[in-house]
Protein backbone atom coordinates (compact mmCIF):
# COMPACT_ATOMS: atom_id res chain seq x y z
CA UNK A 1 0.00 0.00 0.00
CA UNK A 2 2.84 2.44 0.69
CA UNK A 3 6.30 2.53 -0.91
CA UNK A 4 7.64 5.68 0.71
CA UNK A 5 11.43 5.79 1.05
CA UNK A 6 12.08 6.58 4.67
CA UNK A 7 15.62 8.01 4.75
CA UNK A 8 17.03 7.87 1.24
CA UNK A 9 20.26 6.00 0.49
CA UNK A 10 22.78 5.70 3.30
CA UNK A 11 26.36 4.44 2.87
CA UNK A 12 26.63 1.33 5.04
CA UNK A 13 30.29 0.58 4.43
CA UNK A 14 32.71 0.58 1.50
CA UNK A 15 30.72 -2.16 -0.31
CA UNK A 16 27.05 -1.28 0.00
CA UNK A 17 24.31 1.31 0.43
CA UNK A 18 21.17 0.87 2.52
CA UNK A 19 17.76 2.05 1.43
CA UNK A 20 14.96 2.10 3.98
CA UNK A 21 11.30 1.91 2.98
CA UNK A 22 8.25 2.52 5.07
CA UNK A 23 5.78 -0.36 4.79
CA UNK A 24 2.11 -0.60 5.79
CA UNK A 25 1.84 3.06 6.75
CA UNK A 26 -0.90 3.82 9.33
CA UNK A 27 -1.47 0.11 9.99
CA UNK A 28 -0.78 -1.78 13.18
CA UNK A 29 1.84 -3.75 11.24
CA UNK A 30 3.72 -0.60 10.09
CA UNK A 31 7.50 -1.08 9.92
CA UNK A 32 10.67 -0.16 8.04
CA UNK A 33 12.30 -2.48 5.55
CA UNK A 34 15.98 -2.26 4.72
CA UNK A 35 17.34 -3.03 1.25
CA UNK A 36 21.00 -3.39 0.42
CA UNK A 37 22.51 -2.14 -2.84
CA UNK A 38 26.04 -2.77 -4.06
CA UNK A 39 28.20 0.36 -4.47
CA UNK A 40 28.08 1.26 -8.19
CA UNK A 41 25.97 -1.87 -8.60
CA UNK A 42 22.70 -0.51 -9.95
CA UNK A 43 23.41 -1.84 -13.44
CA UNK A 44 25.88 -4.35 -14.86
CA UNK A 45 27.05 -5.83 -18.11
CA UNK A 46 26.24 -9.51 -17.61
CA UNK A 47 27.65 -12.57 -19.34
CA UNK A 48 26.14 -16.03 -18.84
CA UNK A 49 28.20 -19.17 -18.26
CA UNK A 50 28.39 -19.67 -22.04
CA UNK A 51 30.31 -16.39 -22.19
CA UNK A 52 30.05 -12.95 -23.68
CA UNK A 53 32.07 -9.91 -24.67
CA UNK A 54 31.95 -6.15 -24.29
CA UNK A 55 33.89 -3.94 -26.70
CA UNK A 56 34.09 -0.21 -25.96
CA UNK A 57 34.21 2.59 -28.45
CA UNK A 58 37.61 4.27 -28.88
CA UNK A 59 38.42 6.69 -26.05
CA UNK A 60 41.37 8.28 -24.30
CA UNK A 61 42.03 8.10 -20.57
CA UNK A 62 44.18 9.64 -17.88
CA UNK A 63 45.63 7.51 -15.13
CA UNK A 64 48.01 4.69 -14.45
CA UNK A 65 45.81 1.63 -13.78
CA UNK A 66 42.44 0.15 -14.74
CA UNK A 67 40.15 -0.58 -11.81
CA UNK A 68 36.96 -2.63 -12.10
CA UNK A 69 33.95 -3.37 -9.89
CA UNK A 70 32.76 -6.91 -10.71
CA UNK A 71 31.37 -10.22 -9.52
CA UNK A 72 31.80 -13.71 -10.98
CA UNK A 73 30.67 -17.15 -9.97
CA UNK A 74 33.28 -19.69 -8.87
CA UNK A 75 33.29 -21.03 -12.42
CA UNK A 76 33.25 -17.59 -14.07
CA UNK A 77 35.93 -15.11 -14.96
CA UNK A 78 36.88 -11.88 -16.70
CA UNK A 79 39.82 -11.03 -18.95
CA UNK A 80 40.56 -7.59 -20.38
CA UNK A 81 42.33 -6.77 -23.61
CA UNK A 82 43.46 -3.29 -24.64
CA UNK A 83 43.18 -2.56 -28.34
CA UNK A 84 44.18 0.27 -30.63
CA UNK A 85 41.38 2.53 -31.85
CA UNK A 86 41.11 0.38 -35.00
CA UNK A 87 40.77 -2.85 -32.99
CA UNK A 88 44.26 -4.37 -33.01
CA UNK A 89 45.58 -5.84 -29.71
CA UNK A 90 48.34 -3.76 -28.11
CA UNK A 91 51.43 -5.85 -27.42
CA UNK A 92 51.61 -6.83 -23.76
CA UNK A 93 47.92 -6.08 -23.16
CA UNK A 94 46.37 -8.91 -25.17
CA UNK A 95 43.74 -11.29 -23.88
CA UNK A 96 46.36 -13.99 -23.22
CA UNK A 97 48.46 -11.48 -21.26
CA UNK A 98 45.67 -10.67 -18.78
CA UNK A 99 45.45 -12.62 -15.55
CA UNK A 100 41.95 -14.08 -15.28
CA UNK A 101 39.89 -12.23 -12.70
CA UNK A 102 37.33 -14.01 -10.57
CA UNK A 103 35.57 -13.32 -7.30
CA UNK A 104 33.53 -10.36 -6.07
CA UNK A 105 35.32 -7.05 -5.53
CA UNK A 106 34.35 -3.39 -5.57
CA UNK A 107 37.87 -2.25 -6.45
CA UNK A 108 40.20 -4.59 -8.36
CA UNK A 109 43.20 -3.49 -10.41
CA UNK A 110 43.51 -5.37 -13.72
CA UNK A 111 46.94 -6.97 -14.19
CA UNK A 112 48.65 -8.22 -17.34
CA UNK A 113 51.89 -10.22 -17.54
CA UNK A 114 53.87 -7.00 -17.64
CA UNK A 115 51.99 -5.55 -14.64
CA UNK A 116 49.17 -3.10 -14.11
CA UNK A 117 50.85 0.10 -15.28
CA UNK A 118 49.12 1.86 -18.17
CA UNK A 119 50.88 5.23 -18.09
CA UNK A 120 52.42 4.59 -21.51
CA UNK A 121 48.91 4.35 -23.04
CA UNK A 122 47.37 7.38 -21.27
CA UNK A 123 46.17 10.03 -23.70
CA UNK A 124 46.22 7.65 -26.68
CA UNK A 125 42.99 6.38 -28.27
CA UNK A 126 42.27 2.82 -27.13
CA UNK A 127 39.41 0.35 -26.87
CA UNK A 128 38.78 -2.17 -24.10
CA UNK A 129 37.57 -5.69 -24.79
CA UNK A 130 36.11 -7.57 -21.84
CA UNK A 131 35.73 -11.32 -22.33
CA UNK A 132 33.50 -12.65 -19.55
CA UNK A 133 31.96 -15.92 -18.39
CA UNK A 134 29.26 -16.07 -15.69
CA UNK A 135 30.17 -12.54 -14.61
CA UNK A 136 28.83 -9.05 -13.95
CA UNK A 137 30.88 -5.93 -14.68
CA UNK A 138 29.42 -2.99 -12.73
CA UNK A 139 31.90 -0.20 -13.37
CA UNK A 140 35.41 0.65 -14.46
CA UNK A 141 37.72 3.60 -14.02
CA UNK A 142 41.29 4.63 -14.60
CA UNK A 143 43.18 5.92 -11.60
Amino acid sequence: RDNTPALGMIPADDRQLFLYRQAYYAQTTAHLRRYSLRIDGFVSVNAPYAGGELLTRPFTFAGQELEINYATSAAGGIRVEILTADGKPIEGYGLGDCQEIFGDEISRIVVWKKGSGLGNLAGKPVRLRFVMRDADLYSLRFK
